[in-house]
């Protein structure tokens, strides 16, 4: 084969697409604009091998449009406007041009600026292919000028599918039993790309016999996990982290943190961000989630991978099955706030240090009560500016060891309502 099978088996129409129901489906935007014969610009975003030049191609071709493809990675502000002079060409002889770039979110402020008079006009309908989040990476003008629509990765049953159509194609049964063809579909991840370039392999090569999966995975490499360190996916996994944790759902939060590690994420990271749930999260439901923590991250930078990863993997579980407070973050965002406002207020004499006569015969430090002395531990004096009436911030509540940090509070409370 002179090309790859993934792109001979490309669907050349929308009804032999695999997947997407969700804007391929009778309610889904895509097949409302082939409805319409009318299509809109369009910013597909999805992961690797779902469908994304698939789509916009077969659109061009169901509504009868040239197809201009185009990669941000090697086409600039020149490409563009040797497109678009083209475009209009077309136009003037009554033909309609689809302009797809692949890698939108690789053009820069003034690349993605260059689109925007084209769209304007309609001298082309644009569609764009991203892999990263268009909140993020794309202009605010040229999101304003595009619908989105959300790409998911292809499930076993898709990829199932695909490997059918790939033994009709080619005329031939993969060497693969059922079990083996369902860890294909798996391994693939979502990925069509992935999948038909290994059925491409395996047709090709000359096994003796249908393989297991043990034996597939011996054949050949495995899918290396997804790993973007800095991108959509490394954000998606430790907003997951963090959400299974509040959850108090130990085997996902144990889940995803083995998702990060296995794709290579900094567990050092991962510490500082679990470091700070323990502070943020659990709070003084538990004071000592907060040291576990510390000794966590400490025993792994001592000891590294992988003799510290249990030290990581004990932390998860001690922070998912952990009481949750956030009084005492709830406590420092509305004390810094009202701080803020009133800056200028002074605290008052009776709590003021007075090392000099001249502060002495000013009143600082009159009316003082040294609490410790007094029979009850708590003198119940102000220690708020004269002027300023009473703040309540931290608000402890009835969980874990808070519980008895409220006991303690309403006591000493009960003082200054005195």
């Amino acid at each position: 084969m002179t090309r790859p099978l993934a792109d001979l088996m490309r669907p050349q129409i929308i009804d032999e697409i695999v997947g997407q129901t969700n804007l391929l489906g009778e309610n889904g935007i895509i097949h409302r604009m082939i409805e319409n014969g009318n299509l809109s610009n369009l910013i597909l975003w999805g992961p690797p091998g779902c469908g994304k030049t698939t789509i916009a191609r077969a659109l061009a071709k169901s509504v009868d449009m040239d197809f201009v493809p185009m990669s941000a990675v090697f086409s600039g502000t020149a490409d563009i406007k040797k497109s678009m002079d083209a475009a209009r060409m077309n136009r003037d002889l009554g033909r309609g041009t689809l302009l797809f770039i692949d890698e939108i979110h690789r053009f820069n402020k003034t690349q993605q600026d260059t689109l925007l008079p084209y769209l304007e006009d309609g001298t082309v309908t644009f569609i764009g292919a991203t892999t990263e989040n268009p909140s993020f990476n794309l202009n605010n003008a040229l999101l304003s000028r595009c619908h989105i629509g959300v790409l998911k990765p292809l499930s076993t049953e898709d990829l199932l599918t695909l490997i059918k159509r790939a033994e009709k194609f080619l005329s031939k049964k993969l060497p693969l039993d059922n079990d083996a063809k369902i860890h294909l579909a798996q391994m693939s991840d979502g990925d069509a790309r992935f999948l038909l370039n290994t059925v491409e392999f395996i047709s090709g090569a000359k096994f003796k016999k249908n393989m297991t999966p043990d034996e597939l995975d011996s054949a050949i490499q495995k899918r290396a996990p997804m790993s973007d360190k800095s991108g959509d996916e490394h954000y998606n996994l430790i907003s997951a982290v963090h959400k299974s944790l509040r959850s108090s759902d130990t085997d996902a939060a144990l889940y995803w943190v083995a998702r990060m590690m296995t794709s290579g994420q900094d567990p050092r990271y991962i510490l500082r961000r679990l470091t700070r749930f323990a502070m943020e999260d659990v709070g003084l439901a538990d004071p000592q989630a907060m040291q576990i923590a510390l000794a966590a991250w400490q025993i792994y930078e001592r000891m590294g991978s992988p003799e510290g990863d249990i030290a990581l993997t004990e932390l998860v579980i001690y922070l998912a099955t952990a009481p949750k407070s956030i009084s005492a973050y709830k406590a420092q965002t509305a004390s810094y706030a009202f701080a803020k406002q009133t800056s200028n207020s002074v605290p008052p004499k009776n709590i003021l240090n007075a090392p000099t006569k001249m502060m002495k015969n000013l009143g600082y430090g009159d009316g003082y009560v040294y609490d410790p002395e007094t029979e009850s531990g708590c003198s119940g004096q102000n220690c708020f500016p004269d002027d300023m009436e009473r703040k309540s911030f931290y608000k402890p509540i009835e969980r874990g060891f808070e519980r008895e940090i409220k006991k303690r509070f309403d006591y000493w409370n009960s003082f200054r309502k005195k």
